[in-house]
């Protein structure tokens, strides 16, 4: 199996309303600066793969007008799937395993801001019998937290005690929507306060993957991705157990996380209650743990949908190249209720 590496990690400013900034606009700044990282020109990257929305766009095959960010002439290999970008990274991982590529470029982004993101996302649904009731993305996680209490698992105390961890680990972070101390807020849908659920914003992100040797040539200290797998639970809430997440499990079994311990873990949990199940889930529960979660300030500082994912596994990466890390888990998820996860392992060495 060949060595394939994360040597370039871009984003933008995670704002809550960018009306004055295209999709195209908003992704151009955040491609220039993956590329001038690595050295690489447009033309120098062999494939290219993007996850976006256009649901959330509001328009069909939006993403080809984000081509224009990119460069599309002469022709480009390239390719999109309607997900989070982490899983445009695992296309162009496999790409790259294949001896297909030897460079890919990989971005994604979510503007949530021109419409109403907790009922777009109820089109995740099933169509027939769960979608015709409504329940947005905040009533779905207010009942895998109520779940979560009910079985002792957590309280709202502990909530929000993870609530401000997380966004006071995103004070000192120049692209967060959310910084340093934010009060619990509100009561959404019990028991989760606004504190509890993420920022509605807008944001973008890239990375840019490279094998074996052309890895080390663009970066002093490439994130090796050692293991990457993605797992898809039952499409309906109501045959599943909302306090466990058993493919979030079997994804990080499959890419190797639990072999060797990790010094950090950048997990996609969108609500408070999510956090628990996913510390559960990888086994970061443990009241001696020393693993660094989500030092970033995770979904609940910036929540761009679309990009969310792939951000995790850059921020891993980042961490990695700058020496803050040796051996990093990122994990990213879509769907409701934490449906579909994808775990990745990232060294240094």
């Amino acid at each position: 199996m060949r060595d394939v590496a994360i040597v370039a990690f871009g984003q933008s400013d995670h704002v809550r309303d960018s009306a004055e900034t295209s999709e195209v606009e908003m992704l151009m700044p955040v491609l220039h600066d993956v590329l001038a990282q690595t050295g690489l020109a447009a033309r120098d990257i062999d494939f290219t793969c993007s996850g976006s929305s256009d649901y959330l766009a509001g328009r069909a095959f939006s993403f080809t007008m984000a081509l224009d960010g990119v460069g599309a002439w002469p022709p480009i290999s390239e390719s999109h799937v309607e997900m989070d970008g982490a899983w445009a990274l695992y296309e162009a991982w496999v790409k790259l395993l294949t001896g297909e590529a030897e460079t890919a470029l990989v971005y994604a982004y979510g503007k949530s801001s021109p419409g109403e993101v907790r009922d777009v996302l109820t089109r995740q649904l099933d169509p027939y019998y769960l979608a015709p009731l409504w329940p947005d993305s905040v009533a779905l996680a207010a009942l895998q937290a109520r779940a979560l209490i009910d079985a002792g698992l957590t309280d709202e105390r502990a909530l929000a005690g993870i609530a401000a961890r997380s966004r006071a680990a995103a004070a000192s972070h120049p692209h967060a929507q959310l910084r340093g101390e934010v009060p619990a807020g509100e009561l959404l849908v019990a028991p989760l306060r606004t504190g509890d659920c993420p920022p509605i914003g807008d944001g973008a992100a890239a990375v840019v993957l490279a094998a074996g040797d052309t890895a080390r040539r663009l970066a002093d200290r490439p994130a090796w991705i050692r293991g990457l797998d993605h797992r898809i639970e039952a499409h309906s809430p109501g045959v599943r157990d909302l306090t466990d997440s058993p493919s979030t499990r079997l994804a990080a079994e499959r890419a190797g996380a639990f072999t060797r311990p990790v010094d950090t873990a950048e997990m996609h949990a969108p609500f408070t209650s999510q956090e628990v199940v996913l510390r559960r889930a990888l086994r970061l529960d443990a009241p001696d743990s020393t693993v660094c979660i989500n030092p970033s300030g995770g979904a609940l500082a910036a929540n761009p949908v679309m990009a969310a994912g792939l951000i995790r596994l850059g921020e891993a990466a980042a961490r990695i190249q700058r020496g803050a890390s040796d051996r990093a888990l990122a994990h990213a998820t879509s769907g409701p209720c934490l449906q579909h996860n994808l775990v990745a392992v990232l060294e240094g060495a």
